[in-house]
């Protein structure tokens, strides 16, 4: 393996971090090979590894800087590297597969039918897309516990707005180039925001505070706007329900 312009690239960050390139720009492969040596590297245990985590395309990992061999922890993961074809390797153990209630469009999630649009697609024709499409938790990241789902079919490849909406409500589903994202808190985006859920992915007081983890799957499933109170009530799963898919 080289680690120069070619992929997979290690970089180093700081004195402490090293980080694992798949990939210049998102793709399934990419995104399964982080997703999958980060497994490899937590599993395997190394000394003097403090923490690992994933982005979309790359994998990173942290260590003591004083009671580690940098050189050679770096010659360990190379060797890791060149162990297999990661493209291609199995997603970690233990994911899920979220089923969560969406409301699309109406009131609670107003640019719907904009987003449709610019997709080539009738509203209908774009919740039947989203609805039937298992998106991955590629990665958690811009606010706490807010997972980036991909990807949706090529059509979806729309670009952010150029403007902000405002504020979006926690439990917005907004949706921009084949990816949609489930905001965890309130605040400005330039996501269109296509569906409304009563999910709360943030719970700072709950032992996990993150209810989603990289590698698992959330499918959408349409609800009637009338339908938005009841799961609100319901509490902080709003409706959603997980089963184990590996």
């Amino acid at each position: 393996m080289e680690t120069g312009a070619t992929y997979p690239r290690i970089d180093w960050l700081g004195v402490d971090g090293l980080l694992v390139r798949f990939a210049e720009r998102l793709s399934e492969p990419a995104n399964r090979a982080a997703l999958a040596l980060r497994h490899a590297i937590e599993r395997e245990c190394w000394p003097g590894v403090e923490e690992t985590s994933t982005a979309l395309v790359s994998t990173f990992l942290r260590f003591d800087a004083l009671g580690t061999d940098a050189a050679a922890l770096r010659g360990k993961l190379t060797e890791l590297l060149d162990s297999r074809d990661w493209t291609t390797a199995d997603l970690p153990e233990g994911r899920r597969l979220w089923r969560v209630p969406a409301v699309f469009g109406t009131d609670l999630a107003p640019q719907l039918d904009e987003a449709a649009a610019r997709a080539g697609l009738s509203p209908d024709a774009a919740i039947n897309q989203i609805a039937g499409t298992r998106l991955r938790v590629q990665t958690i990241g811009f606010a706490p516990g807010q997972p980036y789902l991909g990807e949706l079919p090529e059509a979806w490849d729309i670009p952010r707005q150029t403007d902000l909406t405002p504020r979006v409500p926690v439990g917005a589903l907004c949706v921009a180039i084949r990816q949609m994202t489930l905001f965890s808190v309130s605040t400005p985006t330039g996501w269109r925001h296509v569906a409304q859920t009563a999910l709360r992915l943030f719970r700072p007081d709950a032992e996990t505070p993150f209810l989603l983890r990289p590698g698992d799957e959330v499918q959408f499933e349409p609800v009637p706007r009338e339908a938005y109170d009841k799961l609100t009530a319901e509490g902080p799963d709003g409706g959603a329900t997980p089963e184990p898919i590996g």
